[in-house]
C-alpha cells in the first residue's frame, strides 16, 4: 500500500510567475483626444498615402524617399533635423517624394535600448506612459512642418495610438517572417514595405507580401484599451525593401532584376525599394551614398523595378554610445550620415 503525502492548505500559482509589475496605460482612444490630428492634418496625411501608393503602384514617376535618423532619442534634435528636411522636400519635390524616417520601436537581436516609446528617458525606467505621449507629439509636430511621416512597427498594440499619422512603414528583417506582423500588415492603413530576412532571403518578404494581402483574424486591442478579435480586410499596397543580408548586398541590378522577376513570377508587382543602409551599406554610413548613386544610374534604364530609397541620415554622421553626455544630432542606434551630405544627395 502506497502512503500519500498529506496535502497542506497551500496555494499554487501557476500564472504570472516572472510578472514584477502589470500596469495600466492609458487608452489610444485618450491618448488621441489629448492630442488630436485635427482635420487639417488628416487631410494631409490622406493625401501623403495616396501618393505613396501611386508610386509604389508605379503610377507616379517619382522616387519614394524615406529618410532620417535610425532612431529617434531626442525629440529636439528629431525636430531640428525635420525642419532641414521640410525645406529640402520642398526643394527636391518634383523628383522625389520625401518621407521622414520616425523610428520608435527598436528590434534587437539580443539585448539593447528598444527604442523611444520603450525608454524614452534612456535609463531601463521604461517609461512607456511617458514615450507614447512624447512620440505622438513629435510626429504631430513633424506633420505640422509638412512632412509624411514613415515608421516602423514592432510592437502589435503601438500602431493603435500612432497609425493615424504615419503615411509609410516598415516591417523590419527580423519580423517580416512573423505571422504576428503579417496580420497586423493586413489591417493597417497605409502602405507597408516588408524588408528580406537578415540573411538576404527575399522570398521570406515576398511571402510576407501576399499574406498581408489578404484577410486575417486575430487578437488586438481596440481604441478603448479592450481586448478585441480583429477582422482585417487584407492591404493590397505592400511592397519589397531590400536591405542586402549575411554581409552581402542585394542594391545592384542583377539582384534587383532577380528579385523583380521574382515579384512577377508571385503575381505581384514589381516595386521594389533599396535600403541604402544595413547589409546594403556594409554598416558603414558613408557607404549609404554609393547606394544611392547605383540608385539613380539604375533608374535612368527603362522599366527600372526601383521605386523607393531609404536613407539613415541624422544631423551628425556617425553614432555613439548611450553614455552621458550625449553628443547633439548623434545616433546612439546606426551610424547615420550627415546633414551636410544628406542634402547633396537629394540635390543630386
Amino acid at each position: 500500500m502506497v502512503n500519500f503525502p498529506a496535502m497542506k492548505n497551500e496555494i499554487h500559482l501557476t500564472d504570472n510567475l516572472r510578472v514584477r509589475e502589470l500596469k495600466k496605460l492609458e487608452t489610444p482612444a485618450r491618448l488621441k483626444e489629448s492630442l488630436p490630428l485635427g482635420d487639417e492634418l488628416t487631410e494631409k496625411v490622406v493625401t501623403d498615402r495616396e501618393t505613396v501608393r501611386n508610386i509604389i503602384h508605379l503610377r507616379d514617376p517619382r522616387l519614394l524617399v524615406v529618410v532620417g535618423p535610425c532612431s529617434i532619442h531626442d525629440p529636439v534634435a528629431a525636430l531640428d533635423y525635420a525642419r532641414r528636411l521640410a525645406k529640402l522636400a520642398e526643394e527636391t519635390k518634383e523628383r522625389y517624394f520625401v518621407v521622414m524616417r520616425v523610428y520608435f520601436e527598436k528590434p534587437r537581436t539580443t539585448i539593447g535600448w528598444k527604442g523611444f516609446i520603450n525608454d524614452p528617458h534612456l535609463d531601463n525606467s521604461c517609461d512607456m506612459e511617458h514615450g507614447l505621449h512624447a512620440a505622438r507629439k513629435l510626429m504631430l509636430d513633424i506633420a505640422r512642418l509638412g512632412l509624411p511621416i514613415a515608421t516602423e512597427f514592432l510592437d502589435p498594440i503601438v500602431p493603435q495610438y500612432t497609425a493615424d499619422l504615419v503615411s509609410w512603414s516598415a516591417i523590419g528583417a527580423r519580423t517580416t517572417e512573423s505571422q504576428t506582423h503579417r496580420e497586423m500588415s493586413s489591417g493597417l492603413s497605409m502602405p507597408v514595405g516588408f524588408k528580406n530576412a537578415t540573411d538576404g532571403n527575399i522570398q521570406v518578404a515576398i511571402n510576407a507580401i501576399e499574406s498581408a494581402s489578404t484577410p486575417h483574424s486575430f487578437l488586438g486591442i481596440d481604441q478603448d484599451g479592450q481586448t478585441a478579435v480583429v477582422k482585417t480586410t487584407g492591404n493590397p499596397n505592400t511592397h519589397l525593401v531590400l536591405r542586402g543580408g549575411d554581409k552581402q548586398p542585394n542594391f545592384e541590378l542583377p539582384e534587383v532584376t532577380y528579385a523583380a522577376c521574382k515579384l512577377e513570377a508571385a503575381g505581384l508587382a514589381p516595386s521594389i525599394m533599396v535600403d541604402c543602409s544595413h547589409a546594403n551599406a556594409s554598416k558603414v554610413a558613408r557607404n549609404q551614398v554609393n547606394v544611392w548613386n547605383s540608385i539613380l544610374e539604375q533608374r535612368e534604364k527603362e522599366n527600372c523595378p526601383i521605386t523607393g530609397a531609404m536613407v539613415e541620415s541624422f544631423i551628425e554622421e556617425g553614432n555613439q554610445k548611450i553614455a552621458p553626455p550625449l553628443k547633439y544630432g548623434l545616433s546612439i542606434t546606426d551610424a547615420c550620415l550627415d546633414w551636410a551630405t544628406t542634402e547633396q544627395m537629394l540635390q543630386m
